[in-house]
């Protein structure tokens, strides 16, 4: 498996995953949300930074299903979302148990995590109870 880059800038949000948490970066000075995370907000340029905990619901905003080539521990196909999260942020990531037919834009997602090991928690998608 591809191993996502964790740095300084974005240790909070794996920190959160590790415990089931959806964090997203909060300007302490202007209180602009952002992902992904990074050294300074956009907005405002300040460096003082801080995090939110998402309720990890969204919908999708646009979507593709990867057929080719192979992914090093995926099977394919596998079907990846542009996520608008109800606080206001976009984030990609890994829909899940819907196939790859069935998933449409303004689809309504909820976070859940796939535990890989004792160092990685990753965020994945799933269809939110209210449109199974």
């Amino acid at each position: 498996m591809i191993r996502p880059m964790i740095n300084r800038d974005s240790q909070f949000f794996w920190d959160g995953t590790a415990v089931d948490e959806l964090r997203i970066q909060r300007c302490n000075a202007c209180a602009e949300l952002r992902f992904p995370p990074g050294p300074a907000c956009p907005d405002c340029g300040a460096l003082d930074r801080g995090f939110v905990v998402s309720g990890g619901v969204g919908t999708v905003f646009s979507y593709i299903v990867h057929r080719h080539p192979p992914v090093p521990g995926k099977e394919l196909p596998i079907v990846i979302a542009l996520v608008d999260l109800d606080e206001g942020v976009r984030m990609v990531g890994e829909v899940v148990d819907v196939a790859d037919d069935q998933i449409e834009i303004g689809m309504r997602l909820r976070v859940d995590y796939h535990h890989v090991d004792d160092d990685l928690t990753l965020p994945v998608w799933r269809v939110a109870e209210e449109d199974q």
